[in-house]
């Protein structure tokens, strides 16, 4: 029997799946490509990053985010703490389709973190790998995902601010821009 989510948590779902579905519009990924998630989920409610990890805010943000990225054919890198060097969790599917090494770790709440852990649950072929190159991100609560993002990495700003009390931080990517003169081009490009 599924459990109810309090109001609390039902609110963070849906400032979660809002911002996903804000950011996939602006980021304008192609199917499979790779969208990293850093979430504090102490950040989430009210509490210091890495004090008071909870694993009904990270369910709830995760239930927000992952059907509507699975609904586009993106896939769901979920970044864990920096205990874990910040590795990610990702489908099986898409570690081979990225041809990506896989690391041996399994994430707990104080190791790795609530979301990760709770990406490993929900996962259908759940791995860890040590990097990989996201097209677009969500950092919730100060995780720092940049080192996920491919360059040129550029900060998206939503309607949604916050994911519960967690300031939220948005990026997409985009190719390069290399040679002479380009101003004319820009819009298109992007």
């Amino acid at each position: 029997m599924a459990e109810k989510m309090s109001e609390g948590f039902c609110n963070i779902q849906e400032q979660a799946r809002t911002a996903a579905k804000e950011l996939l519009e602006q980021a304008r990924l192609e199917t499979g490509s790779l969208f990293v998630v850093g979430c504090s989920s102490s950040e989430v409610t009210g509490h210091k990053i890495g004090s008071d990890s909870s694993i009904e805010a990270a369910r709830a943000v995760f239930a927000g985010i992952y059907p509507v990225l699975r609904e586009q054919g993106v896939y769901l890198a979920a970044q864990c703490c920096e205990h874990l060097n910040r590795v990610l969790i990702i489908e099986e599917e898409a570690r081979r389709a990225y041809r990506l090494e896989r690391v041996n770790v399994v994430p707990q709440p104080k190791a790795g973190g609530s979301f990760a852990t709770t990406a490993w649950e929900q996962f259908v072929h759940p791995c860890a790998v040590e990097a990989l190159p996201a097209r677009a991100g969500m950092d919730i609560g100060g995780t720092l995902i940049g080192m996920h993002l491919v360059p040129v990495a550029v900060p998206v700003r939503l309607s949604v601010a916050k994911i519960g009390e967690a300031v939220l931080i948005c990026a997409r990517t985009r190719a390069k821009f290399v040679g002479g003169a380009r101003a004319r081009y820009q819009e298109e490009l992007l």
